[in-house]
Order: structure tokens, then sequence, then C-alpha cells
């Protein structure tokens, strides 16, 4: 059998004419062209299709998204596509309560769904009434958020056009289990506080379950989650750098001045910090040494040694008895000191106010000794102003009253 491709080969292939085949005339033609083009080159300028067209346009925003209008395809589709999604057990339950809500969302845009609980899957396909033909690619990734935990009113959503989701795959970036929950838990935050912000920050609704965050928005806010996710879980930022990196962006974007420029000066560069980890207790290596260590004395090899070994039972009984009760004088004498210990009264600790107290009690004394020697100088000041000065001046002696005793 000859193939497709040999066919078409051997269909139009011509094989090649020989010199003698080719005439004489044609040859010399051909050379005077090539003569004339090189003496008389064509000009050619630039942009001569260039032609205005009715979409260059100031007015048309070309990044708009048109909402589909049926009559763009009245004849519907020729062929059924269809995608399939399995589900985890654990959301079978709520599957069945929200698949109404679902089928009639669906339904809406001509797709056909299908809930199997027994193969635990979720499928999707076209109809005859499908006029979309991107509405069962919105439909499958409608299957695979349900399928990741998110509710159905919110995985609804991306059935719009402006909404666009993206599910990550995180649980392969960290070998390390209990290193991944760690980080997993950096980008959900105390109270799914630091999630939160980066919803309102980027824009897009955020979903971590097992080992895929879930996100849904537009594409410059699921490029952004992306980002913080990877960053986050390979362990090159924090989220919360990225949430104070987005709050200043928001806030240089509402400065027209800054518009044509660049914004890497007013960003924080945060440095990654290596913490310094417990260092491994190594033994050392013992040099080698083809003798076996020295075999350890038995205790028969012990009692030789002491001489105990050659003792009748009595003595090693008395022996064993003696040792015995130094051990308990030992313990007994330790517990009686812990007893005493506890009757002993502890030291009172010096507060300020007996300090002032004592320094109080000095400065009295203190005082009163000097006040006391000032009495005295008093005293004796007083005592030089009272001395009268006639007692010291010589004057006519008085006959003293004594008689004088005669003698004979």
């Amino acid at each position: 059998m000859m193939s497709c491709e040999t066919f078409k080969f051997f269909r139009f292939w011509q094989p090649p004419l020989s010199n003698s085949t080719v005439p004489n005339t044609e040859m010399a033609d051909e050379e005077s062209l090539n003569v004339n083009e090189e003496l008389n080159p064509k000009l050619r300028h630039k942009g001569k299709h260039d032609k205005p067209k009715p979409w260059d346009d100031p007015s048309i925003d070309h990044w708009k998204i048109e909402k589909f209008d049926p009559s763009w395809n009245e004849t519907g589709l020729l062929e059924v596509s269809s995608f399939s999604t399995l589900f985890p057990q654990y959301r079978e339950k709520y599957l069945q309560e929200c698949w109404p809500i679902v089928k009639g969302a669906l339904k809406e845009h001509g797709i056909a769904c299908e809930l199997n609980l027994v193969e635990g899957s979720m499928t999707v396909s076209t109809t005859m009434k499908t006029k979309d033909p991107y509405i069962i690619v919105k439909a499958r990734d409608l299957i695979k958020l349900l399928s990741r935990s998110v509710p159905a009113p919110q995985a609804v959503k991306i059935l719009n056009d402006e909404m666009q989701c993206d599910i990550i795959k995180i649980g392969s970036m960290v070998r390390n289990k209990d290193r991944f929950v760690k980080r997993r838990q950096y980008l959900v935050g105390p109270n799914s506080s630091t999630l939160k912000a980066l919803e309102i920050l980027t824009g897009c609704y955020t979903l971590v379950q097992g080992n895929t965050v879930a996100a849904m928005g537009s594409f410059k806010g699921l490029k952004q989650v992306r980002r913080i996710v990877e960053d986050c879980i390979q362990n090159k930022m924090h989220p919360l750098h990225h949430i104070k990196i987005l709050m200043l962006k928001r806030e240089l974007a509402k400065n027209p001045a800054l518009a044509s420029e660049n914004w890497d000066r007013f960003l924080p560069q945060f440095k990654k910090k290596n913490v310094k980890q417990k260092k491994v207790k190594t033994k050392e290596k013992k040099p080698y040494t083809p003798f076996p260590p020295p075999q350890p004395p038995s205790k028969i090899d012990q009692q030789l040694e002491s001489g105990e070994y050659f003792l009748s039972d009595k003595k090693k009984l008395a022996k064993q008895w003696e040792e015995k009760q130094v051990k308990q004088a030992e313990k007994v004498a330790e517990t009686k000191k812990k007893r005493e210990a506890a009757f002993v009264p502890p030291e009172e600790p010096k507060t300020h106010n007996q300090d002032v107290s004592t320094m109080d009690k000095d400065d009295v004394t203190a005082m009163a000794s000097s006040l006391k020697k000032k009495a005295k100088e008093f005293r004796k000041q007083k005592s030089i102003d009272k001395i009268d000065a006639e007692e010291f001046i010589a004057g006519p002696s008085k006959p003293s009253k004594k008689k004088s005793k005669s003698y004979r």
C-alpha cells in the first residue's frame, strides 16, 4: 500500500530537464533579464499596502470581550464535544444537593450535564441547541471547580465571558509534608486574613483546598495570584511582602504623573534571611586499630581482685549488711537535711522603705549630737558674759571673822 504522502510526491513530481532538452534561446533570454534588473533595480518603499482600516479607530477598545450573540452561529455545532472529570467522595453529598442549580445554569447555554455517582464523575457535552463554541470549555472549567470544593453559586460565575479560572497544583512543589503544610498555612493566614487581603487586592476569588489552589477572576489577577502562590510554597517570598507591594502599586497607579515611570525605586526590596540551623552533634571517629578492645573484667574477676571470692557466706552477708546500713544512714541524713531546710526562715528581702528608715535614724542621731554640742558652746558663752570685772580689781581687805589664835 502506498501512503498518502508518497502518492502526493509522485503526483506532483516532475523529472529534471537535462541541459540538452533546454533550448539555448530561453537561456539567453533569462540572462538578458537578469542584466536588465541589475542595471534598473525596482524602487521598493515600506508600507505601500498600509491603508486606513475601519477597525483602526482609537475609540474602539480592542481588549473588550463582547458578549456572544446567538445570531453569529445560527446553524449550531456539527460535532458533539464532551469533557469529564472525577470528584472526591466527600463532595458527593454536596454535589447531589446543588446539581439542579448547575443543570439550570448550563441549560441556558445549551449544554447537557450528567452526574455519575457510581464512577464518581461529572460530564458535560454540547447539544443541538449549543450556539457558542467556547461555552463547552467554560463548562469544563465549571466541573473542575466543583470537584475542587468551590461552592456552586461561585463556580457558576465562570460561565460569564469576563470570568476566567486557574487551578494551581502545589502538592509537588515541596517534598517534605510538614514543610508543605506550614507554607500552605502562610498562604491562608490566621482566620483566612491573608487570603481575604489577596482577594481584595487582586480581585480574584481564591480557595486553598488540599494540594491545589483554585482562583477565579481576570487574566491579570490570575497571573498575580499564581506568582504569589508559587513564591510562597517555594519559600521565595512571604505573601505579606507581596501584599505590601500590591498596596503600594495601587497607590502609585492613582498618580497620573508616575504612569510612564519605573516604580522599582518606590517598591521595597525584601532580602531573604537564612535562619541559623542547629548544628548536628557528630561523634569523633576513633583511630582504626586491627586489635579488638580489651575484654572488661567479669564479676568473679572483680571478687578475686578484692578477695571477696574467698570469704565465707557469713562474712559475705555481714559485709553486705554493713554496706546497706551505710547507704541507709546516708539516705536518712539527706532526707533529714531536706526536711530541716523547710524550717529555715528565708532571708527577708531588703526593701527601699527599710533603707530609707535606717538612713533617717542615722540622720536623727547625728542631728541630736550636733544640737548637744551647740547647747554646750552656748552655755560656755553665757558664763563668760556674766563675769564681773570688779572681782578681779584689788581693794581694801576686809577683816576676817575668824579670831586669830594667840600664842603664849
